[in-house]
């Protein structure tokens, strides 16, 4: 003998079962797909703009340490001092002696970190740190 199965009864399944039961239209997700895709390429576009512009700094940062620490030196810098860099005879040159006292030409004006990394205080007005390192941006 077979016993009775416990079997859920047809009105309480989650599909239609018979073709009399109300059809089932999926919903239209077309503005939800492009609404999200343009909000994350928006965003994603601005990061990589914000990763971009820090990248270029970074860059931008070496080359001036990188510069300022292969000019010739006549005095060891103390940390928070502010000094003068020049160009001189095709040669860079750190000095304690200010653009108005020297007439030299002046490229920048640097201050010596904690972390021993020069902060570029003022560059001179016609000093192109393109042309100085020899970089050129891409266009985006």
């Amino acid at each position: 003998m077979s016993e009775p199965e416990n079997k859920p009864s047809r009105a309480f399944l989650p599909y239609p079962v018979s073709t009399l039961s109300p059809p089932i239209i999926p919903n239209d997700l077309t503005s939800f797909k492009s609404r999200g895709i343009s909000q994350v390429e928006r965003d994603l576009q601005q990061k990589l703009q914000e990763i971009r512009e820090a990248y270029l700094a970074t860059i931008d940062h070496f080359n001036w340490n990188k510069l300022v620490y292969e000019a010739d030196i006549q005095f060891e810098p103390i940390i928070g001092g502010t000094y003068y860099l020049y160009e001189m005879r095709g040669r860079h040159l750190l000095s304690m002696i200010s653009p108005d006292e020297w007439a030299q030409k002046h490229l920048a004006t640097v201050r010596l970190n904690m972390d021993r990394q020069w902060k570029i205080v003022e560059t001179a007005a016609d000093v192109d740190s393109r042309e100085l390192f020899g970089t050129v941006e891409a266009e985006s």
